[in-house]
């Protein structure tokens, strides 16, 4: 059975990772998570002092591209692909507030996307590739045979990632991860460079009322329907 390329696009916080990553374990695909690839230059920049709440040094950034090295690594004992910037692991570290809050100013710099870009059309050469992000369908694989586009309720998303990060130990409030998340839609959909939008002939999933299993299975139909026409 020839292999495709399934591009997921949507809002923050509405599940497009989960979904992707067991698309790609139902097939047998690879997975690649952009956003974390975002994340992790985001947290780069706050590490080497290039980006604060009141500061952003795009120029040191920009300059710094080339040593930056971000990879997935597969744990066979989880389950799960796991976000490496150089030999450290950072998949627990990107996930946190403090990138969240950071990641959509890091997402506008044009160089950083295209840096990004040429990354990700590589891995995907081969297709057999399941990827997630603002925009996979419509800039990265605009010719991906099949796009689906996720949204949710915005206090539904800020409800659950609430609910993920309280499950995690972190100390923050709903108020906050509230105005990350509609603050994120803004930067998402309002930025010059690569804005996002859904694809013309891409697939809506509004997952607002229905649940993980159900999502997947409506997924799932559409992938059966793409591969066999």
């Amino acid at each position: 059975m020839s292999k495709i390329i399934i591009a997921i696009d949507g809002y923050s916080s509405c599940g497009k990772s989960t979904l992707a990553k067991q698309i790609a374990r139902e097939l047998n695909y690879i997975y690649i998570d952009t956003g974390a690839m975002y994340r992790a230059v985001t947290l780069y920049a706050l590490r080497n002092k290039l980006l604060s709440d009141t500061e952003f040094n795009e120029p040191g950034l920009i300059d710094s591209l080339d040593r930056i090295n971000v990879s997935f690594s597969y744990n066979s004992e989880l389950n799960r692909s796991e976000t490496f910037l150089g030999n450290e692991n950072i998949e627990q570290e990107i996930r946190g507030i403090e990138v969240s809050s950071h990641v959509s100013r890091i997402a506008q710099v044009k160089e950083v996307r295209a840096k990004l870009v040429e990354i990700q059309r590589e891995i995907g050469g081969d297709k057999g590739l399941v990827m997630d992000g603002r925009d996979i369908g419509t800039v990265v694989f605009p010719n991906a045979e099949l796009k689906i586009f996720m949204t949710a309720h915005y206090k539904i998303r800020a409800q659950r990632r609430f609910d993920e990060l309280q499950a995690k130990g972190d100390d923050v409030s709903y108020e906050e991860i509230l105005n990350n998340i509609t603050s994120r839609d803004n930067d998402d959909t309002s930025r010059s460079e690569n804005p996002l939008i859904k694809a013309d002939d891409a697939i809506v999933i509004d997952n607002s009322e229905i649940t993980q299993d159900e999502q997947l299975k409506i997924a799932l139909r559409h992938v059966s329907n793409t591969l066999t026409p």
